[in-house]
């Protein structure tokens, strides 16, 4: 390319890229302080990162065009919206058990039906999906067949019981035009993409290891005992070792057609449900009651969709466990998803999710779902790992590091799924020797094992 055409290049792209490094906004939700410097801002874009720094669940009246151009330091969040939304009306709406919501009309209120969804600031975390195919809840006594060929869809998985269906499209053009159909339809409930989940990181060897895997006694308990909780493994397919750790595993559930598990080498499930125990043993002094149900939602190709997630979730809650272990994760946003998490919390589970390993400050889901414990994981005490996701959205950091053993073989597994992993052990033994509710559990584990600054 020659010079003058670099030149050229560079006029037209360095004002746009000087916009945008302007335009900032600084939503500190937990000191309740905000701070933004924006300059002809659209709306949707604005109400995008809004979103996505509080977790709100945004919804706007659609065909709103306003811009914002303001600048301003340290204001609460209600002063920061009036500044940012100038002449648009807004109600906030805190909920105790789910997200809390922000409504953004000129009319009324009830005209703000649009979902907005939380923009991806990071390349590396910018949310994958399935091509051409959309997840959409419909509220009870919907036709899901009627509406799929009124769109011009096919029905490719459907979970009657959750009211939650695959919809396949014909192409990219189509998908987007019935999703933004489908966000204003009030027989729908809610709509997604259906998000990827990378495959999780693999288990390496490890040569001289000493040790061995936990030794755990199993107590004899009644099933349903709340002191000695089954722990739903959302995972890949966990692989019995062929001693007594696997007394510990209850008959594996699987939502995905290929469940066959490696013959050889080690899973992520498997390391991860070590793992748990390993964090158990050394909690509850050696012996529990406690369960793990292993729930296989990564198939043979490596991934795991939002749609295999949620049947993942709710088959796990359907087979009695009351903490789920997600050593999971992506930067999709799913409101369907998001849904079937918040049913399980209002049942009283409780949910330990994987902050992810890129490492930004963006949120990784489930695990900024609100009500969901996100672990990010440590390299050394007080240290943040360097691979390790640092969002506001962390609620603990444990070590990131896991030594676990399958067939005579010493293995490691590094990442915020092994901190996670160690998180749900230690809840959950913890549980089996005192019994103490929840919310205390998880208070003293924010306080012991607290996110370090970055």
């Amino acid at each position: 390319m020659h010079r003058a055409k670099i030149i050229l290049l560079l006029a037209v792209l360095l004002p746009a890229m000087i916009a945008s490094s302007a335009n900032s906004i600084v939503w500190d939700t937990k000191q309740n302080s905000v701070s933004a410097d924006v300059r002809g801002e659209a709306l949707w874009t604005l109400l995008e990162d809004i979103a996505h720094q509080t977790g709100w669940h945004i919804f706007v009246e659609p065909g709103l065009s306003q811009k914002a151009d303001v600048k301003f330091s340290g204001l609460n969040s209600g002063d920061a919206l009036k500044k940012l939304l100038g002449d648009l009306n807004f109600a906030y709406v805190p909920r105790t058990n789910e997200a809390d919501q922000l409504y953004v009309f000129a009319t009324t209120m009830r005209a703000a039906t649009q979902r907005v969804s939380a923009a991806v600031t990071n390349k590396a975390t910018v949310a994958k999906h399935v091509a051409n195919e959309l997840i959409v809840k419909v509220k009870p006594g919907t036709d899901i067949d009627a509406l799929a060929k009124s769109l011009g869809a096919k029905v490719v998985g459907r979970n009657d019981k959750l009211g939650i269906y695959r919809l396949q499209f014909a192409d990219a053009a189509a998908t987007d035009a019935a999703l933004a159909s489908l966000q204003n339809n009030p027989d729908v409930a809610a709509v997604d993409y259906n998000y990827i989940y990378d495959a999780p990181p693999t288990p390496q060897t490890l040569a001289n290891a000493t040790g061995g895997p936990p030794k755990l006694t199993l107590d004899n308990t009644a099933p349903g005992d709340p002191c000695n909780p089954v722990i739903g493994l959302i995972d890949t397919a966990v692989q019995p070792s062929g001693g007594a750790l696997d007394q510990f595993m209850l008959p594996p559930v699987s939502v995905v057609s290929d469940s066959s598990a490696s013959t050889s080498g080690i899973t992520h499930g498997t390391a991860m449900y070590q793992t748990i125990l390993n964090a158990v043993s050394q909690s509850s002094g050696g012996h529990t009651g406690v369960k793990i149900l292993p729930v296989q939602v990564f198939g043979a190709g490596e991934s795991a969709t939002t749609w295999n997630v949620a049947l993942g979730v709710q088959a796990a809650v359907d087979g009695g466990a009351t903490v789920l272990n997600m050593s999971l994760g992506g930067a999709g946003d799913s409101t369907v998803l998001s849904d079937i998490i918040q049913q399980a919390l209002a049942k009283g589970v409780v949910i330990f999710a994987a902050a992810g390993n890129t490492p930004v400050s963006t949120p990784t889901y489930p695990a900024a779902i609100p009500g969901v414990n996100s672990v990010t994981a440590l390299s050394s005490p007080g240290q943040l790992a360097p691979y390790a996701n640092y969002g506001s959205f962390s609620a603990l950091a444990l070590p990131g590091n896991s030594i676990v053993y399958q067939g005579g073989q010493a293995w490691m597994v590094q990442g915020t799924s092994p901190a996670t992993a160690y998180a749900t052990g230690i809840a959950v033994g913890t549980k089996s020797v005192n019994c103490a509710g929840w919310s205390q559990i998880e208070s003293a584990m924010q306080q012991k094992f607290p996110v370090p600054a970055k």
